[in-house]
């Protein structure tokens, strides 16, 4: 049991009587509140999944006293506390906090909060009307304002909805053996007799599904190298649901069977310009975690160069282009469960680690993901970095059986030749050493990346020695310069330009060599007597040692 979006844990210490911080646990459920709702385990340490073996909680109207004074200090937030025993008959104390589907939670100060990932954060003024956006969206998949009778359904799009939850490996037996109702009911597609949103979208008829009040619809349009319309697929008739829709633009668009092949010798390869689990994954997305509440279709933009997939609205509260690949926000819940459990789309979070693993493998940039106030775009590249990166991927991915997330580090590095610690950290959005370490999982083990250097000054490379066995020629640059090049580089320079401060040094050299690297090397030279300094901090100034 670790702390994430949904899961908080605080020591027993944390209850002091009159002295206990009641604020910060109420601003801690109004975070859970405004966001999917959550937990929050008193009694259990940070780093621990139970409570200390023979822990008590001695007041039993400790549940009240909590709920009472979160009562008193939030508005919008609904609890329950209980006191629970672990499965080493130690007690805890549990409070579920309830999310709030239609309005937002406060602190009786007026302050705003949302769980973000693992962290309680203040929602800014101007961001307030995004979260009340997202609230009608949470909403609408089980809202029945059309009245559409529950037995006013297209009766094929119903039979095969049926029929593929039965059949799918991701469903439960329990729900299998449900009746047909039972179903509809379980995945919300009917209630109280009547379809909802979501029903009318997965199994009604045309015009109820054209009378929502942003349907989804398609359009894919293809450009030639003027910017002139060449060629479009409109899916804007109503008539498929989005499952139907999400083959229509699989099986239709036939730019997705085009490839290259890259061959050297004995390697031959065919990659596709866009891939098609990168454009499913894509394209899901913009159905699945759109804002129906928005309008705007989904437009597909099919360049010379690029592929660009628009989706109108906002991403998620909480979800940025830059944490994208580490953040995971469902708007649309129960239509996100439908997608999953009919093998549609990946599980929850993971949708983009495919994106980036099978671009990264094919040789491919990463894709850039904009945000406006209106609509999100996700770009693809057409192009790939170059032929030596897609066998250098091929050879690793076919020797070792690599999870996704060392695929994607992998194919960072390899086309970049290396990172430092604070950069590849900052592509993949882990702030801590332990976050980083699970990306790369395996591949220092494995010998495929090599870790050198100290904190700051630590760098992340391809191994040399599986370069050379593939005979793999990356672009050249001085990122990778072994420590006694770089001592030969800054001897040169120092002979040339002496009395020189750290960063002019670095300027001739190469900006591109880690700083860290510079100033471990030129202290090292200092205590070796190679080099003498003068001066501290901003006025320090190096020389060649006249003594040598």
């Amino acid at each position: 049991m670790e702390e994430n979006k949904n899961i908080d844990k605080k020591s027993l210490k944390f209850l002091k009587g009159k002295n206990t911080d009641w604020d910060e646990l109420a601003k801690d459920c109004v975070s859970f509140a405004n966001a999917q709702g959550g937990f929050i385990y008193i009694g259990i340490e940070d780093a621990a999944t139970l409570p200390p073996e023979k822990q008590k909680i001695v007041d039993r109207n400790q549940p009240d006293i909590i709920q009472k004074n979160i009562a008193q200090r939030t508005i919008n937030v609904s609890v329950a506390v209980t006191i629970e025993t672990a499965e080493n008959k130690a007690e805890f104390l549990k409070i579920q906090i309830f999310r709030n589907a239609q309005t937002i939670a406060s602190t009786t100060d007026g302050k705003y909060y949302v769980r973000v990932h693992d962290e309680c954060k203040p929602i800014p003024p101007d961001e307030m009307a995004r979260l009340a956006a997202d609230r009608n969206a949470f909403v609408w998949e089980e809202q029945i304002t059309k009245k559409v009778p529950a037995s006013q359904f297209d009766e094929s799009k119903r039979i095969n909805f049926i029929r593929e939850v039965r059949n799918s490996q991701r469903v439960s037996s329990f729900i299998k053996e449900m009746s047909d109702d039972e179903i509809l009911d379980f995945y919300f597609i009917q209630k109280n007799g009547y379809l909802t949103n979501l029903g009318i979208l997965w199994i009604g008829k045309r015009n109820d599904r054209a009378s929502l009040l942003y349907p989804p619809a398609i359009q894919v349009i293809r450009f030639d190298d003027k910017d002139e319309k060449v060629w479009k697929l409109l899916l804007d008739d109503y008539f498929a649901n989005p499952k139907e829709l999400l083959e229509k633009v699989l099986n239709d668009v036939p730019d997705w069977q085009e490839s290259v092949e890259v061959s050297e010798g004995m390697f031959r390869k065919n990659i596709p310009f866009f891939p098609i689990e990168v454009v499913r994954e894509l394209v899901v997305n913009a159905l699945v975690h759109r804002t129906y509440t928005t309008r705007g279709d989904v437009f597909i933009n099919i360049y010379p160069d690029r592929m660009e997939i628009h989706s109108p609205g906002r991403l998620p509260f909480g979800v940025t282009p830059k944490n994208i690949l580490s953040q995971s926000i469902r708007r649309n819940e129960h239509l996100s469960k439908v997608f999953y459990d009919l093998g549609l789309m990946e599980k929850e979070g993971s949708g983009y680690d495919l994106v980036y693993a099978k671009l990264l493998g094919s040789g491919k940039p990463l894709p850039t993901v904009i945000e406006t106030n209106e609509r999100v775009t996700v770009i693809v590249k057409k192009q790939f970095v170059s032929k030596e990166v897609v066998r250098l991927m091929d050879k690793a991915s076919n020797e070792f059986t690599l999870k996704q997330k060392e695929l994607i580090s992998l194919g960072l590095l390899a086309q970049q030749q290396s990172y430092t610690a604070l950069e590849i950290s900052s592509i993949l959005n882990q702030n801590e050493e332990v976050g980083l370490r699970n990306w790369l999982g395996r591949l220092i083990d494995l010998e495929l990346v090599i870790k050198t250097g100290k904190g700051k000054g630590t760098q992340y490379a391809v191994n040399p020695e599986f370069i050379r066995k593939i005979n793999f020629k990356g672009k050249t640059n001085l990122k990778n310069i072994e420590d006694y090049r770089l001592e030969e580089l800054i001897f040169k320079d120092l002979t040339a330009y002496p009395n020189s401060a750290f960063s002019e040094i670095h300027q001739r050299i190469g900006l591109e060599i880690n700083k860290h690297k510079v100033r471990r090397m030129l202290k090292q030279m200092v205590d070796n007597r190679q080099l003498k300094s003068d001066g501290i901090k901003k006025w320090l100034r190096y020389s060649i040692e006249q003594n040598m």
